[in-house]
């Protein structure tokens, strides 16, 4: 199966300029709560997404999801419902519309708009939005990440970058993600950690908690089949869960997201899979 980001590269997201659970929110206190409040990416229904948006939605709600992050698709980031009225179904049903995953490109006003016209709390650029695995081109992208939380916050939206495994390479002994990280505010530029492309790509998340307290409120839940290079089913792979869990209170986690590109069978099994894990933990 083709991997988000191989489909982010078909459909331009990289230009300049989740079968169902939720996010969960957490306590300050650093403890595993109940998987109240679960979060889910969008992405990991793209296909029932694209074919019956509203029905979709309902059947992931049924799951008990509550918080939702939507991504690209080919009908738009919301699925080819509007704004407002992806944020009404999303309120009918009982889930929020937290997040969404976009491209930092010659639309972004648009995007500005339609974000809050969605009442969305979070916009997160889903991937590098120029190409070029060098220092230079990432502290030029932290520039206009800077400007773009800047934009952000006049709409009282937060804005934010989600990783891959790319960002990890290292240019003349410096870490690209570093660079990003070191160059970029924390009150503009809300990291959201993919903590499955951190362990894929030979690092430990809790490296990065410390080295930078709270900049992580946001995170994407996955389990990765290292040998594959994958995402599979928790437990399965390489993530330590139960330890990821106990060290949000270092990450400054608010929210995070269940995202599955990859299934044993269908997206909807996996993800009741992973909840069923989720309960037992």
């Amino acid at each position: 199966m083709n991997s988000r980001r191989d489909f982010l590269l078909r459909s331009g997201a990289f230009t300049v300029g989740a079968t169902v659970l939720p996010s969960f929110t957490f306590a300050s206190e650093n403890k595993i709560r109940g998987i109240k409040d679960i979060g889910v990416q969008l992405y990991t229904f793209r296909k029932a997404m694209g074919e019956d948006a509203m029905g979709t939605l309902k059947k992931i709600a049924a799951l008990g999801i509550v918080e939702i992050e939507s991504a690209g698709s080919n009908k738009g980031y919301y699925y080819g419902l509007k704004p407002k009225e992806m944020q009404k179904v999303c309120k009918d049903l009982g889930m929020t519309l937290r997040s969404g995953h976009i491209a930092l490109d010659d639309k972004w006003e648009q995007t500005l708009d339609d974000a809050a016209e969605a009442g969305q709390e979070y916009l997160i650029c889903s991937s590098m939005p120029s190409k070029g695995q060098t220092v230079g081109n990432y502290k030029k992208v932290a520039e206009s990440f800077n400007k773009a939380g800047e934009e952000s916050n006049k709409r009282g939206i937060k804005f934010g970058y989600h990783n891959h495994d790319y960002e990890f390479e290292s240019d003349n002994g410096e870490v690209l993600y570093d660079v990003l990280m070191d160059n970029t505010q924390a009150d503009l530029v809300h990291m959201e950690l993919d903590l499955g492309w951190v362990v894929a790509s030979g690092n430990d998340p809790m490296t990065y908690f410390a080295k930078y307290p709270g900049r992580f409120p946001l995170w994407h839940l996955k389990d990765m089949d290292l040998k594959k290079h994958e995402s599979t089913e928790f437990g399965k792979g390489g993530l330590d869960i139960v330890d990821i869990l106990n060290h949000q209170k270092e990450s400054g986690l608010k929210y995070y997201f269940v995202e599955q590109e990859e299934y044993t069978n269908n997206p909807w099994d996996s993800m009741k899979e992973n909840i069923e894990y989720l309960k037992r933990i």
